[in-house]
């Protein structure tokens, strides 16, 4: 009996070593996992947003027959705001 729990307790701790070193390869992989994958977030943010720099003209240019009736009435309202406004008054030069 006492050879009996001697080799189960062997087996017991040799779980639990190859347990701990697996949990220690866990936290590793996931740490470097982790930190590749912020690397790749922040790469991808930069040249994403170097991509949507060169195709924003692009898009805006195929996008101005849907935002010209908007921008005609926003030049409209701005322009009726603008002659309503008094001129201003000129005394003279100004130094």
């Amino acid at each position: 009996m006492f050879v009996l729990s001697v080799i189960v307790m062997s087996v017991l701790g040799l779980w639990l070593v190859g347990s701990l070193i697996g949990l220690v390869f866990k936290f590793t992989f996931a740490i470097v996992g982790g930190v590749l994958g912020a690397v790749g977030a922040l790469l991808g943010v930069v040249l994403g947003g170097f991509a949507l720099l060169l195709a924003a003209p692009f898009v805006l240019l195929a996008l101005l027959p849907v935002f010209l009736p908007v921008l005609l009435l926003a030049a409209l309202v701005w322009l009726a705001i603008r002659a309503a406004r008094p001129a201003p008054r000129t005394t003279g030069p100004a130094h």
